[in-house]
């Protein structure tokens, strides 16, 4: 299984970053498979924001949750992020990843994207 990250690496003040992850090797409707984005900002530790389930269920941190929405696109095996009204603070390295747990949020992950640098700043 392989993930990959896409989207824009620079978003302004304000905007809607907005990020997909391409899976190949599995499909994302398979069951009991969750998918999910997490970020870490710039000397700190990993943040889950989300997932989606393979049922097309989503699930969000409470942190984020007013921000944040994930969808999915299945006859492309890909799905998405959408964080709104981005600060600098949601600068970070984002990475999707799969996991079997169902846990919000889940304990252990068995497949990461490479991760993709997002950076807000006007």
């Amino acid at each position: 299984v392989q993930l990959q990250e896409s989207g824009p690496g620079l978003v302004k003040p304000s905007q809607t970053l907005s990020l997909t992850c391409t899976v190949s090797g599995g499909s994302i409707t398979t069951n009991y498979y969750y998918w999910s984005w997490i970020r870490q900002p710039p000397g700190k530790g990993l943040e889950w924001i989300g997932y989606i389930a393979y049922s097309g269920s989503t699930y969000y941190s409470p942190s984020l949750k007013s921000r944040t929405s994930i969808s999915r696109d299945t006859s492309n095996n890909q799905f998405s992020l959408q964080l709104s009204s981005v600060t600098p603070e949601d600068t970070a390295v984002y990475y999707c990843a799969r996991s079997r747990s169902a846990d919000i949020p889940p304990y252990e992950y068995d497949y990461w994207g490479q991760g993709t640098q997002v950076t807000v700043s006007s």
